[in-house]
């Protein structure tokens, strides 16, 4: 299932909200569509910071449970039906798994050590160990990849594959091309009196060639 699975940049950031508030916050856990809207746009932990309307939050949620990623609840007592997630059981993934792809989702790319630091408040990784074999699992199962080191740095990065629009790498190519140089456009001024100047020397000359042969006998 997870190779059929694609999420926009929505549904990702939905999806990794109700994971994380399922493991953070429990007793106000499944949200609302209010409460998502919330968590989406929360200003801690997410890249990029969103500002989505409730109007959004109701369309990931409705893409999300055609997925079977999501369904709805309503809790006994409530007059404002819920949404909770069922990535685990639809994924197949352990606690540890589901915490480290609502991280991916939620933030983009990172390098192990931010993984483990933010995973963790979701569900506890004991080791860098334990977190290599989490994502090993992940990759696996076609829902995570390592994208390697960028320059300067010395970890390299992990991604999450089921949302490729979420959070698109960035390009270097044109930083890559070359400069155009402005001055075969468009001379600068100094340059441009230069030139005049010379082309009217070289008129002159011309005309002062030219006077004998017109007057032969002067």
């Amino acid at each position: 299932m997870p190779d059929e699975i694609q999420l926009n940049a929505h549904e990702a950031r939905v999806l990794g909200v109700l994971i994380e508030k399922e493991l953070t916050t429990p007793d106000g856990y499944p949200l609302s569509v209010n409460a998502v809207v919330m968590g989406s746009n929360q200003k801690s932990n997410r890249d990029p910071v969103c500002d989505y309307t409730e109007a959004e939050a109701v369309v990931a949620l409705t893409g999300l449970m055609a997925k079977h990623l999501v369904g709805r609840s309503m809790p006994a007592g409530s007059r404002v039906e819920k949404y909770r997630h069922t990535a685990r059981e639809a994924l197949g993934l352990s606690a540890a798994e589901t915490a480290v792809l609502a991280e991916l989702l939620m933030r983009g790319p990172q390098q192990p050590g931010e993984l483990r630091a933010r995973a963790g408040r979701m569900c506890p990784l004991a080791s860098t160990d334990e977190l290599a074999a989490v994502l090993a699992s992940l990759a696996h199962k076609g829902l995570a990849r390592n994208l390697g080191r960028r320059p300067g740095e010395r970890a390299e990065r992990w991604g999450q594959t089921i949302a490729p629009q979420a959070h698109p790498a960035p390009t270097s190519e044109a930083s890559a091309q070359p400069a155009a140089a402005p001055a075969a456009a468009a001379p600068q001024p100094a340059a441009r009196a230069a030139l005049e100047q010379r082309v009217a020397e070289l008129e002159q000359r011309v005309a002062a060639l030219e006077r004998p042969l017109a007057d032969p006998g002067g």
